[in-house]
């Protein structure tokens, strides 16, 4: 398994949804590390463990940029398969990426 720590990997301070808006930003967390991990554990067939644990919060911006970008570069039942989250801090935080990762699903069958 592919561990992924937001706060000790990334920032304990997440920001906004784009690189323009901020640091630390979703499209940036989705760039230089959540994109990397991801082909790491699909390529070997592996888990992703995502810990949101340890961060002062989430925007939800951030949230959807990261986790929904991800399903607007790889399919969303692929990324539901792949990841795994973790959220002792927030648990309402995992429900939420999966509402991201189910959206993104959603407007994909529309297409």
């Amino acid at each position: 398994m592919i561990r992924l720590s937001i706060a000790r990997d990334f920032s304990e301070t997440p920001g906004p949804r784009s690189r323009e808006e901020g640091e630390f930003s979703g499209e940036e967390f989705l760039d230089t590390l959540l994109l990397l991990k991801f082909e790491q554990a699909l390529s070997g067939n592996d888990k992703l463990f995502v810990d949101l644990d340890g961060t002062e919060g989430y925007a939800t911006s951030f949230l959807e940029a990261a986790f929904g970008g991800l399903c607007r570069k790889f399919d969303p039942g692929t990324v539901l398969r792949i990841i795994e989250f973790k959220s002792d801090d927030e648990p309402r935080l995992v429900t939420e990426v999966r509402n991201y990762i189910q959206d993104a699903k959603s407007q994909a069958a529309h297409r």
